[in-house]
């Protein structure tokens, strides 16, 4: 049981998400396919709350003693993956965000994608439905590379 656990919480993490969770979970054993719906659930949980309160808790914490480094990079990463969304999809918002979580390159995915939309105001339906369909799109990339032995953790089993 404990693999299913730990399958779903790697895909919740910000920068991890399925993309390690997906070749964790097929290298612990789980079958690849209930490995992928676990790993779409647990991506996607977290990002109505990013949507709707990161934003709010890394603005407080930008000017804090301690995490204040942390939280204002955070917030200018955000931004400027925003900025550069919305400067290269003009009208096309809704493909820009789904390639944009849906393509599995470093700095990109659910999280990234959810604080950009919440940064540049986007329309909350319209965000949530193109970061889940970025999250399939990275999960067909992902469970495709991992099937074909690119997986980093499927020598684990």
């Amino acid at each position: 049981m404990w693999k299913y656990i730990v399958t779903l919480l790697i895909s919740m993490v910000p920068i991890v998400e399925l993309r390690g969770g997906i070749p964790f979970g097929v290298g612990m054993g789980v079958d690849w396919r209930l490995a992928v719906l676990i790993c779409m659930v647990g991506n996607i949980i977290p990002v109505p709350f990013i949507f709707f309160f990161a934003r709010k808790i890394l603005e407080w914490g930008a000017d804090k003693k301690y995490i204040g480094k942390f939280f204002t990079w955070c917030l200018e990463k955000g931004h400027s993956g925003g900025e550069k969304l919305k400067a290269k999809a003009g009208k096309g918002m809704f493909w820009a965000l789904l390639l944009f979580v849906g393509i599995p390159l470093p700095g990109t995915g659910a999280w990234t994608g959810t604080l950009a939309a919440s940064m540049l105001d986007l329309d909350f339906k319209k965000s949530i439905i193109a970061v889940t369909c970025g999250v399939v799109l990275a999960a067909v990339i992902i469970t495709a590379l991992t099937l074909l032995g690119f997986g980093a953790f499927t020598a684990v089993k």
